[in-house]
Order: structure tokens, then sequence, then C-alpha cells
């Protein structure tokens, strides 16, 4: 067993765990992460997609115990304490960027990244920014519109009335 020390959605945890567990195990089996969806555990789905210190990575492809002494960010903790919705979740919802919703904890965190990286992003950017990350029921056309969304209300200036 070693011992890991990581801070999860804003909490830190130390815990013990087997060198050969994988990121997305421990966030699930131990921390109850269960938004971060474990899909194909080959790394081909991106449905485990998580921030690992501000980078989105696979948490498949990660050990825990790679993962000591680093932030992760999980689906579960990108929304404000107040519940209030990150800008690229309630495009999700808004835009219909989901059907069965299994892709869609991992496609909403690559695309945050995506944002993160390029804030304005062309179709074809968006759709090489997620391309990692794969949808069996959408057709990724809504996906692409909801980025587009969350990409024009991110970048912005607040204002009282929302923008089609």
């Amino acid at each position: 067993m070693s011992q890991i020390t990581v801070r999860v959605d804003g909490v830190t945890y130390t815990d013990e765990v087997e060198p050969r567990t994988l990121l997305v195990h421990y966030l699930r089996e131990q921390l109850g992460k269960v938004g971060t969806v474990v899909g194909c555990d080959t790394s081909n789905c991106g449905a485990c997609t998580v921030h690992l210190d501000g980078a989105a990575v696979k948490s498949c492809t990660v050990l825990a115990v790679q993962a000591d002494g680093s932030e992760v960010t999980t689906i579960e903790g990108l929304a404000a304490e107040d519940g209030t919705l990150h800008p690229v979740q309630k495009a999700f919802h808004e835009m219909h960027g989901l059907q069965c919703g299994f892709c869609t904890p991992g496609m909403i965190m690559a695309s945050v990244d995506l944002l993160k990286e390029n804030p304005h992003p062309s179709e074809s950017e968006i759709r090489e920014g997620i391309e990692g990350n794969l949808c069996r029921c959408t057709g990724y056309q809504n996906i692409v519109r909801a980025v587009r969304q969350a990409a024009g209300e991110m970048s912005a200036p607040e204002t009282t009335g929302a923008q089609a």
C-alpha cells in the first residue's frame, strides 16, 4: 500500500491505495466521485476525463499514486459551491448536448479544458478539441453548439440578459 494526499474538488484527502489503483477507481470507489465514469478502461472513450493540476486527463491512464500531491477536479467539482452550473454544464443542458449522458462528464471536462486553452474556438477546433472523447448517441452537433454557446458566455462581459 502507498499513502497519497490529493486535493479533489477543493477537499484534501489522505488515503492508502494499492500502487496499481487507477485514478478513476480511486475517485469512484474510495471518494465516491461517481460522476467520473468508467467507460472503456482502454483510454479510447474519454468518459473518465478529469482535470489533473488544471489539465484534462483520462483518469483511466493515471495511477492514483501519480496524482499524489496534485489537484484534481471532477465533474462534481465543476459547479460553484452554491450549485450554479459551470457555463459549459449549463450550455450542455440548454443546447441538448447529451442524450444517454454516459459521455457527458468527460465531454464537459474536455470542453472546459479546450475553452481554457482556446476561448474562441471555431467549429473545427471544437471538434478537434473533443476528438478524444467518444459519444455514441448525439452525432456531436449539439455538443459543438453547446461548446460554442459556453465560449460566448464565458467571454462575454456579465450582463443581465442572455444572448442567443
